[in-house]
């Protein structure tokens, strides 16, 4: 069983941005080259419009967020979850 085989849109991998921290420096926006955020210019701040485009296991976005406002479910989880996902497709 390929990972090719699981709707990306059934894989709960992209980022969720704590507004709170987040400072506007624009760092994960200039970075992701998928289009996962999109910049709101009234709030001045990223949002997460494609989250389905955000690449499996790539957090690069969290990592450079100076802020640290920007974060992914664990490894772990996601782990867990793809076994789920390979057992229904299975059935």
């Amino acid at each position: 069983m390929s990972i090719q085989e699981i709707p990306r849109g059934k894989i709960p991998w992209y980022p969720t941005i704590d507004y709170e921290k987040c400072t506007g420096d624009m760092e994960c926006y200039n970075f992701c080259k998928n289009d996962v955020f999109i910049w709101d210019e009234a709030e001045d701040r990223p949002i997460v419009k494609n989250p389905y485009n955000c690449v499996l296991g790539c957090s690069t976005c969290a990592k450079l967020c100076p802020a640290e406002a920007i974060s992914f479910i664990s490894i772990e989880e996601l782990r867990e979850t793809m076994k789920k996902l390979r057992a229904e497709v299975q059935t």
